[in-house]
């Protein structure tokens, strides 16, 4: 092969695939819309942040219920209720060191809607300047709704701080966008089942 026609190629191929690139993702938009939706495969299915879906055997006896599993490593809280008609997945914080991080069986046990914070006595010591109590409203760090669990101190709850979400950014619960935790308060009841991994 000539120079010329090797740099022709080289050329049309950088061309080609400089197109596709950009194309790419005009062609993951559905039509007449600018909103991007990713296609979900039948093969491997996974939502935008990457999240892989799961089925509940593997971690539950049964659904009875309702079952969340919390997967520490991916940072995502996986919801089934009792009839298997609604799988929901949402991105989460979790512990920011493992010494915080809880793993094991443990249940929903309270919901509280507007609910207001105070620091654990553990919490108090690392943080003696934090406030004693934080009632309701936009500056409480448990969002606008929490799920209590059977552990003192823990719960799944949401947050005002949205930069946490998907991070290692906690004292030892589970946060969740405000908007998610309140549909997950909406389906989870009083002893649905929950594992943290």
């Amino acid at each position: 092969m000539s120079q010329s026609s090797h740099d022709r190629l080289t050329r049309r191929l950088f061309l080609g695939s400089a197109a596709a690139t950009f194309a790419a993702p005009a062609l993951a938009q559905n039509a007449g819309t600018t909103e991007f939706r990713p296609e979900v495969s039948n093969v491997i299915r996974r939502n935008a942040s990457s999240f892989r879906m799961l089925d509940w055997q593997p971690y539950f006896d049964s659904l009875r219920g309702g079952a969340i599993l919390v997967d520490i490593t991916s940072r995502a809280l996986h919801f089934w209720n009792e009839d298997e008609s609604v799988y929901k997945l949402y991105p989460t914080s979790v512990p920011e060191t493992d010494d915080l991080t809880r793993k094991g069986r443990t249940e929903v046990i309270r919901k509280v809607e507007g609910p207001s914070w105070a620091p654990t006595p553990a919490m108090k010591e690392r943080n003696p300047e934090w406030p004693d109590f934080i009632g309701p409203g936009p500056d409480n760090p448990l969002g606008t709704h929490a799920l209590y669990l059977s552990w003192q101190y823990y719960r799944i709850h949401g947050t005002q701080d949205t930069r946490k979400i998907g991070r290692r950014s906690s004292n030892g619960c589970i946060g969740l966008y405000n908007n998610h935790i309140e549909e997950l308060y909406g389906l989870a009841g009083a002893g649905t089942q929950v594992l943290l991994i």
